[in-house]
């Protein structure tokens, strides 16, 4: 853990930070992992990685220092070179030869300490400190304050006297060594674990083999043959889709046993008598020859005494061998220790860092192998002392979570380096509060916590651990009661922390929110909120200045709370707006009702109860006596929902603010050129403007053909009216024509201004209890009118604007996870994943829908499933958890029609039933009804509950039928729904389809995970440096974009550490650029980070990582590297296959880039078979005129020429070339390269058959030429790959060159003009779309969430 003295919490003392990797509180990162904090711009991440490897005694590795030149570059922006090259000392350690290593001047030395405790040749050292020239340095001073410390120092590891804490960190320490290749941390999800799989297809590291290595891979290419059959359940058409090879076993991973047993002795703690003979603490071993010893941890190091299991003797045994390291103590007593504790090193050094680094929060599996449960004397420590803040060594020391969260918001952060440690601050702290607010939930359910109120009943009570404040999500003392009860206060947390986040982004001086994380675990809902100083000794009565506690009844404000929030007011997009309280007194708020303002004791503004934060959701809203708009009424709108909490999307918000102001721009600029035609008939003009006033509703609604109007509309439209924006800017409404004008415009789109657009909701319109004075009823008409067409925007705009992407693949939704996901960016709730549906049935590409049909389906049963598991589990007591998770899963998924469920009962005997104690953690009821459940029941709930929530009828009643109807795979339905509900089961095949046994017993259900909402802090300037790179890079400029994109990594290591999805983004960013610009070596090292990495933090099946497979299997094919390639292309069809299935737009891209590798190894009928899928896919999912199916025939036409079967490769190269014809033209370059091939095909066939006639005349004694059957060349089949994965070369001179990037400025900045239009519409405006025409061979166009830097002009 490497934290710096400046940025400790007040509450943690200093030493705090010298835990060695402590493994705590989630944030244990072995080694110098994350970069020093103010380490700016010189160090890359790689470079400490690179030390953490050793590598400094080794020649740097490529992937090394040289990522971190671009510090060098200043950016235009803000220029922050602090520019300190780093140096070298030499490191003298006891009993190793000196060695030199690379350090850099803003580096603390506590850094070096863990680069120590790191490297395979003194890693068993944790208690020592360095010295120069005979001074001790201090642990947390920069080594540049370090007088005398220059290039070429020699500093000097001198061991220091244990204590009692020193040596519990060095037995922990030397356990994380002995088990640093063991996955069962990751398997179980705790301190930060995570699986990656990668290195088992890659057999070892990609780049890092070093020249020579890759030379002779070069050479023995041709010679050495491939196996390249793939498992019989990848190859196309297989209906087999076993779940093992999910998690193949890593040959690694058989740990070497160096001890069998080293545990604390029951010795512990020692005698005062031996206290004061320095003995600190007892250990017990049992070595791998079966000798049990006793060991003395004492303050000059280690001993064996003569103590046994029943006997204490505390004096030395033979050998006297006095140690300072325990390693040193055993490889002493236990050869076995000594030989596989070496080799076990060596091999941890080798693993890629990444596989290793903590994540900044946890990932679940939802699958494991059956481990052993071995013995681990720290585990069963930390879980019996009270593992309270994250220095869970130092009980009694918890962290003052509140006043850490709100003090890193008060940093300093005027220029990048104070931003940078601000954010860094930020996200260190919301991580460790995540970690431990689950862990206290967990505890909470698991009845571990005592309640502050334990005479109350179960649901009511609240609880505080570690100085986090739980609560369950039932509704106490009916305060949801007009709500809608249970369900209300079920969603209110989710509400409040989507309202936490959004303060938070906004992030205003002097106003404070509250640590939040929402957890669902084992049925139950529990709300972790950090502490405001004093709210506990008062009453909320007293407490609170503004808001209300009564939902509207007794309402306050304040003059602070007014100016703090009306700086919110605009981003948020919310009304500044009075209403009436009981006494009829008119008070001004700026936000809901519900949302309450304490001042602390700390004298901090602390806003709370953020749930109303966005507008009501009038769909789900009925209101007696309104009308909603006729698009509403059309799609079955209003509809009750189950609560009345339901609010619009911020992404929405924007979505439809940003569609008004396009609106308005249009009004404004139709009433000015109507004016400036009849500058004489001032009158007139006036008169054609007013009817636009006097009925909005014309304008304001626009239905979808004024959408489609204005995708017509030409960018130079678009030019006058920015033109006009700035004329009417200018004016300053000195033409009151032209202020006429914009009053009218600003009357028709509903802007609470009329000089200028301003929309803003009023959070408390259709708020049950808020009433509103008489003064303001001609704004609340308005506001009204505001939200019905919201309303009505998300179903005219946005859900037609999210199947229309659909179908263009502008997005690609893989599993439920990445739907969910592009429908929450474009605004769309999830309650509304019917309504998407029918929408899709009914349009008429409904066949190119397909996989987001079948998505959607599975996601509408497993959510409609979780909803009923919910309340199911809640009557579930903790003995008979996995006999009722896996009954519920027989009913869900087995065609095994009567399961019966096994009672827990039946294990042991009890006595005398005991009294029913009164006190029991939730839930615990005697309830055995979950028994009785049998899968015709269940399968009738989840039909009425997709009825009932999504309005949409299914037509199934058991699984089987489900998967008939709706081509569903039962093993995806098992993903989808244990990743919902948090369940981990055992890695095995399950026969789903057998009806004489059921498929899950309770030996298959393994864990039951926690599954965690929290707030994720961004690294703006980083974010920033990341656009503007991608912006450069389709601009052309590759070198630029890359320096840019190389900047942002360096920030984005600065803020979140090594591991992060944004880091992830721009790993695979920068990979594609260097390959673009050929450096193959770079690609292949950066796109295998960013693969470990999304294995890491996104999960080993996640769509995002399958995407990264595929990226590296190009860059190791174009290094040469055909095996590898091929592995894991394989790798991510699997990994497809399991996750949505064969017929997946996304699945004709990798069987074409399988094909095209196997035709490159000459594996013709293999190839053909992937390529033939790939053009079945290709030619349903885009229509069988598209150009990609002609490149796809073109392909496989090409296999068949290499088989030398003509007439074949004729017939699919005529299909292509008829659709280039069409498509294109005659003239197109591609029309002519296809009729150039069916040419040169027609040739070989005349020559084939010649030679055929000639054999049948002339019989064997015919004189033959022989045939040329050539191999596809390498190059070739790289081209090709390139085509498909959307990267074109273009060989250009120099001047070509500025040309080019001339008329891509100019290109640029009339897309900058259409790109302000459409960003409405953009799929992700976080990473734009690719520049220019999508190429025009019809190549793959990249996902949404893949720029691609295709370089075409």
């Amino acid at each position: 853990m490497v934290i710096k003295t400046d940025e400790l919490p007040a509450a943690a003392p200093a030493d705090n930070a010298r835990e060695p990797g402590s493994q705590a509180g989630g944030k244990g990162r072995p080694g110098a992992a994350e970069p020093p904090s103010v380490m700016l711009l010189n160090g890359d991440c790689s470079e400490s990685l690179e030390k953490e490897e050793g590598g400094a005694a080794e020649p740097p590795r490529e992937n090394g220092l040289d990522e971190a030149e671009p510090g060098d570059e200043a950016t235009g922006q803000e220029v922050i070179v602090i520019q300190d090259t780093g140096f070298s000392v030499k490191i003298l350690a006891p009993g190793i030869e000196p060695f030199s290593l690379q350090v850099s001047p803003q580096e603390m030395v506590q850094e070096i300490h863990q680069v120590l405790m790191d490297r395979e040749d003194t890693c068993h050292r944790t208690c020592f400190s360095l010295h120069l020239d005979g001074n001790m340095l201090d642990h947390f001073s920069e080594l540049r304050s370090v007088e005398g410390l220059q290039e070429g120092s020699v500093l000097r590891v001198v061991e220091e006297p244990y204590t009692v804490r020193e040596a519990r960190i060095h037995v922990r320490h030397v356990r994380d060594l002995l088990k640093s290749l063991d996955p069962s941390d990751a398997f179980n999800g705790v301190d930060c674990n995570s699986l990656s799989f990668l290195s088992v297809f890659t057999d070892g590291d990609l780049g890092a083999s070093g020249p020579s290595d890759s030379g002779k891979r070069k050479k023995g290419l041709e010679m050495d043959p491939i196996d390249c059959t793939p498992p019989e359940y990848i190859l196309p058409g297989s209906r087999e889709r076993p779940l093992c090879p999910l998690q193949p076993q890593n040959h690694d991973w058989k740990p070497l046993q160096c001890l069998k047993v080293l545990t604390m002795s029951g010795w512990n703690p020692p005698p005062g008598n031996r206290k004061m003979h320095g003995d600190l603490m007892y250990l017990f071993v049992i070595t791998a020859e079966d000798r049990q010893v006793s060991i003395t941890a004492s303050t000059r190091g280690f001993y064996l005494n003569q103590s046994t299991a029943y006997h204490f003797n505390p004096k030395p045994a033979s050998p006297r061998f006095l140690s300072h390291s325990l390693v040193e103590l055993l490889n002493l007593i236990s050869p076995t220790f000594k030989k596989n504790f070496a080799v076990l090193q060596k091999k941890r050094v080798q693993r890629h860092p990444f596989e290793r680094i903590a994540t900044p929060f946890q990932v679940y599996s939802w699958t494991a192998p059956q481990a052993e449960h071995a013995m681990d004397c720290v585990r069963a420590e930390d879980a019996y002392t009270s593992r309270l803040g994250y220095e869970e060594h130092i009980p009694g020391q918890t962290r003052d979570w509140n006043e850490e969260l709100q003090t890193t918001r008060e940093l300093p952060r005027k220029n990048l380096p104070e931003r940078l440690l601000r954010e860094r601050a930020i996200f260190k702290v919301h991580s460790d509060f995540t970690a431990a607010a689950t862990r206290g939930a967990m505890a909470v359910i698991d009845g571990n916590v005592m309640a502050i109120n334990p005479s109350e009943e179960t649901k009511m009570q609240m609880f505080i651990w570690n100085n986090i404040f739980f609560s369950l999500g039932f509704d106490v003392r009916d305060h949801y009661k007009d709500f809608g009860g249970d369900v209300a206060a079920y969603v209110a947390p989710t509400n409040d922390l989507n309202g936490v986040r959004t303060y938070n982004a906004v992030d205003v001086e002097g106003l404070y929110t509250l640590g939040t994380v929402v957890v669902d675990y084992r049925g139950y809902r529990v709300t972790a909120q950090s502490i405001i100083p004093g709210i506990l000794e008062r009453d909320q009565e007293q407490s609170v200045i503004y808001g209300s506690i009564d939902f509207g009844k007794t309402v306050v404000s304040h003059p602070r709370y007014l100016e703090l929030l009306e700086r919110t007011s605009r981003p948020l997009k919310i009304l500044r707006h009075r209403v009436l309280n009981d006494r009829e007194e008119e008070v001004e708020l700026c936000s809901s009702v519900e949302c309450k303002g304490i001042i602390g004791n700390d004298g901090r503004h602390y806003i709370l109860d953020l749930l109303r934060t966005f507008p009501p959701d009038l769909n789900f809203l009925p209101v007696p006596g309104e009308e909603l708009p006729e698009e509403c009424t059309r799609a079955g709108f209003p509809r009750a929902h189950r609560h009345k909490l339901c609010c619009l999307r911020q992404e929405l918000v924007d979505a439809f603010v940003e569609h008004r102001y396009l609106l308005f721009m249009k009004l404004a600029a139709l009433q000015l050129m109507q004016q400036k035609a009849s500058k004489m008939e001032t009158l007139t003009s006036l008169e054609n403007s007013s009817p636009l006033s006097s009925e909005p509703k014309t304008e304001v609604s626009p239905g979808p053909e004024v959408g489609s109007e204005e995708e017509r509309s030409s960018a130079s439209g678009l030019a006058k009216v920015k033109e006009l924006a700035e004329t009417i800017a200018s004016d300053d409404g000195a033409d009151p024509r032209s202020r006429e004008v914009i009053r009218n415009a600003c009357k028709a789109v509903g802007s609470v201004s009329s000089t200028a657009f301003d929309i803003r909701f009023n959070a408390d319109i259709f708020s049950p209890g808020v009433r509103f004075p008489e003064s303001c009823q001609a704004e609340v008409r308005d506001q009204k009118q505001l939200l019905k067409d919201a309303a009505a925007f998300l179903l005219s705009c946005q859900i037609p604007g999210l199947v229309k992407d659909c179908i263009d693949h502008a997005v690609l939704p893989m599993d439920g996870a990445t739907l969910a996901e592009v429908m929450r960016q474009r605004g769309i709730n999830m309650r509304y994943l019917g309504k998407v549906l029918d929408l899709v049935l009914r349009s008429p590409a409904r066949d190119q829908l397909d996989h987001i049909y079948k998505i959607g389906i599975g996601e509408l049963i497993t959510r409609s499933a979780k909803h009923i598991f919910k309340t199911y589990l809640q009557g579930v007591e903790l003995s008979g958890l996995s006999a009722a998770i896996s009954h519920f899963l027989n009913c869900f998924l087995s065609s095994y029609p009567n399961p019966v469920a096994h009672l827990p009962a039946d294990e042991l005997v009890s006595k005398k039933r005991n009294k029913r104690r009164k006190n029991r953690p939730p839930g615990a009821a005697d309830n055995t009804a979950w028994a009785v459940m049998t899968p015709q029941e269940l399968w009738k709930n989840i039909c009425q509950e997709a009825q009932n929530y999504f309005d949409f009828s299914l037509e199934c009643e058991t699984v089987d039928q489900a998967v008939e109807t709706y081509g569903l795979q039962k093993i995806t339905l098992l993903r989808e729904i244990s990743l919902k509900i948090g369940v981990q089961i055992l890695l095995k095949e399950y026969s789903f389809d057998s009806r004489h046994k059921p498929a899950f017993t309770e030996e298959d259900v393994l864990n039951i995970f926690p599954v965690v909402k929290h707030v994720s802090p961004k690294a703006s300037d980083a974010f920033h440096f990341f656009q503007s790179g991608q912006a450069k890079v389709q601009q052309g400029f590759l070198k630029e974009g890359c320096e840019l994109i190389n900047e942002a990594l360096n920030l984005f290591n600065n803020v979140y550490g090594a591991m992060h999805v944004e880091i992830c983004a721009c790993l695979r960013l920068l990979a594609r650029l260097h390959y673009i610009m050929g450096d193959y070596a770079e690609a292949l090292s950066n796109q295998q980070k960013a693969v470990l990495m999304s294995e890491r933090v996104m999960g080993i099946e996640h769509p995002n990582t399958i995407q990264e497979y595929m990226h590296l299997a190009l860059y190791c094919f174009a290094s040469s590297q055909l095996s590898t390639a091929l592995s894991l292309l394989y790798r991510a069809r699997y990994l497809m296959l399991l996750v949505f299935g064969e017929d997946h737009p996304e699945m004709a891209l990798l069987d074409n880039n399988i094909g095209l590798v196997l035709h490159g190894v000459m594996e013709y009928d293999l190839s053909l078979r992937f390529l033939e899928n790939a053009l079945a896919v290709s030619t349903k999912y885009h229509g069988p005129k598209s150009l990609k199916v002609a490149l796809s025939h073109h392909l496989v036409a090409r296999v068949y020429e290499s088989k030398a079967e003509f007439r074949s490769a004729l017939q699919h190269e005529k299909e292509g070339y008829t659709i280039y014809k069409t498509q294109l033209g005659e003239d197109h370059e591609k029309t002519k390269e296809s009729s150039e091939y069916l040419k040169c095909l027609t040739q070989q066939a005349v020559a084939l058959q010649r030679t055929m006639n000639e054999i049948y005349r002339n019989g064997s004694s015919a004189n033959i030429p022989p045939l040329k059957f050539t191999a596809p060349s390498m190059a070739s089949v790289l081209e090709q790959l390139n085509v498909i994965n959307g990267i074109l070369f273009i060989p250009l001179s120099q001047k070509d060159l500025e040309n080019l990037k001339a008329e891509v400025a100019r290109r640029h900045q009339l897309q900058e003009a259409s790109r302000n239009r459409d960003k409405a519409e953009e799929p992700m405006a976080t990473e734009p779309e690719p520049a220019g025409p999508l190429e025009e061979d019809g190549s793959q166009p990249q996902v949404a969430k893949d720029p691609s830097p295709s370089l075409q002009g």
